[in-house]
């Protein structure tokens, strides 16, 4: 394949000295495939590298597949971070994206894939062929297969469990395309991992570094709903509704460090864990290229010493748009703190009771806009302006006014978000950043970003801010997090 006709490989010299170089900071970016072996390799894959005659570079997995190549077994392509260029804007190909990593194609047709973007099946095909180098169901399908080498290499799960776990409703079909695929049946690829007392399963989820993980951790301390979070300096657990028993899951590094995250994962049926991975990925952004938003966002003498300080902060993502949403509108003009107090109470007056499936503390289920639309969340001291706007909330969702699709446009979001009573652009903004993980949303109207981007003077106004932070686009989200970090730092100063 000609790398200059995909916009998300870097030049040819670029990949030859990432690849000879190993240089993690690419991982993802690009794949190598080698011409005598026909095995596609990461570009940090330990094996000794081929001469360059025998190397061409792909911008996807899918594309490498798609051309016959199979994956290498030393460096297991399927635990690649996912390509950040497609973070940035909202190109087509990355709205596709956002929704096949979401398993739309699992139960739809391209068809079907193309309205929902608004174009004809025949362009969304051509322009995943121009930039990603496979069509949508070949993406679809590679993404699917490397999750079953995954969980094939790192589980105890049945080869049938693999198999519906990755989509696949026939175990003949899963196994025929896999050995395709492999040129080796799935059963080539089972190990006997370690068998765990609380029959947990574990997956390494890998990422880019630099990766700040305390300051995700500290982040999402401070927010932490007693009862259905539980978070620490080394790990983050939560338990979630699977539609059968409660399901549990654990964060946290990955002993050794190798450039990877810990999920844990229990009372998780088959059918449901590549959708929990790709939430926990998003939540934990796993898939940004962290020097790229550093080479835009230090350009600016607001951000470039905090940057410097503390790299690869990323954007925490929340585990439930519902969840986010209220907890963004009791924390509207009031303290983290406050905020979180508010919400506690909502958990253990409205929250769904559940026997906890770990030995952690764990035993509510955030409730959904069926259970707050009509709730009385008088005498639990939220005001009766954020009871309506709660309320407003659940009820558009329920009649799907607004939703958290996670392909859809910033500018669309935000402006049937803010036509709910009670909804600024603050409180929009901040929902899509943490909820659709946009890397461009903009909460512009937060006191402490104006006065952070002018530390020696007054705070900026809102628009002056807008200004300053066109050049930080189209990371603005990401500046949000450190100019919040700032903050921090300039509390922790005052208080020496």
């Amino acid at each position: 394949m000609n790398t200059s006709q995909s916009l998300c490989v870097p030049s040819t010299a670029a990949c030859e000295i990432a690849r000879l170089s190993r240089d993690s900071r690419f991982d993802g970016v690009f794949f190598t495939a080698v011409l005598s072996t026909r095995i596609y390799c990461r570009p940090v894959c330990p094996a000794r590298a081929p001469k360059a005659e025998n190397v061409v570079y792909y911008p996807s997995a899918a594309a490498a597949q798609a051309d016959g190549f199979r994956p290498c077994l030393r460096c297991r392509p399927e635990l690649a971070p996912g390509n950040p260029f497609w973070q940035q804007g909202e190109h087509l190909v990355s709205r596709g994206l956002k929704l096949i990593n979401e398993g739309f194609l699992a139960d739809h047709s391209l068809e079907q894939l193309a309205q929902r973007l608004h174009v004809s099946a025949r362009q969304v095909r051509r322009l995943f062929v121009q930039h990603v180098g496979a069509p949508p169901m070949a993406v679809h399908a590679t993404q699917r297969l490397l999750f079953a080498k995954q969980l094939l290499t790192e589980t105890d799960l049945s080869i049938t469990e693999v198999a519906l776990a990755s989509g696949f409703g026939s175990l003949r079909r899963f196994n025929a395309a896999f050995a395709e695929a492999n040129h080796a049946p799935p059963s080539a690829f089972r190990r006997s991992p370690k068998a765990r007392a609380d029959k947990a399963l574990v997956l390494r989820l890998g990422y880019r570094p630099p990766y700040d993980f305390p300051a995700l951790l500290g982040f999402l301390q401070t927010r932490a709903l007693p009862g259905i979070e539980q978070v620490d300096t080394h790990s983050y657990q939560r338990v979630f509704d699977t539609g059968a028993a409660p399901g549990w899951l654990r964060v946290s590094a990955w002993p050794g460090e190798q450039h990877a995250l810990q999920l844990e994962l229990l009372n998780v049926p088959p059918s449901q864990m590549l959708g929990i991975v790709t939430r926990v990925r998003r939540m934990f952004d796993l898939d940004a290229d962290p020097l790229a938003i550093a080479r835009t966002l230090s350009a600016s003498p607001a951000l470039a010493p905090v940057i410097e300080r503390y790299p690869g902060l990323r954007l925490p993502g929340g585990w439930d748009g519902f969840e986010v949403a209220v907890r963004a509108v009791l924390g509207q003009q009031v303290s983290v703190a406050a905020a979180r107090t508010l919400a506690s109470r909502i958990v253990q007056r409205f929250g769904v009771p559940i026997e906890s499936p770990c030995a952690a503390p764990l035993d509510r289920l955030f409730p959904g806009p069926a259970q707050l639309v009509d709730a009385d969340l008088g005498q639990m001291g939220i005001t009766q302006a954020r009871i309506d706007t709660i309320k407003g909330i659940a009820r558009a969702l329920i009649e799907g006014r607004v939703d958290f699709a996670v392909e859809q446009p910033l500018s669309d979001f935000i402006e049937r978000w803010v036509q709910l009573p009670g909804i600024g652009d603050w409180t929009a903004h901040y929902i899509a950043m943490r909820v659709l993980k946009h890397p461009d949303a903009f909460p512009a109207a937060d006191l402490i970003l104006r006065r952070e981007a002018n530390p020696q003077g007054a705070p900026l106004t809102t628009k002056a801010l807008l200004s300053l932070a066109e050049s930080w686009r189209p990371w603005r989200a990401y500046s949000v997090m450190y100019l919040w970090r700032a903050a921090t730092d300039s509390a922790a100063a005052r208080k020496r």
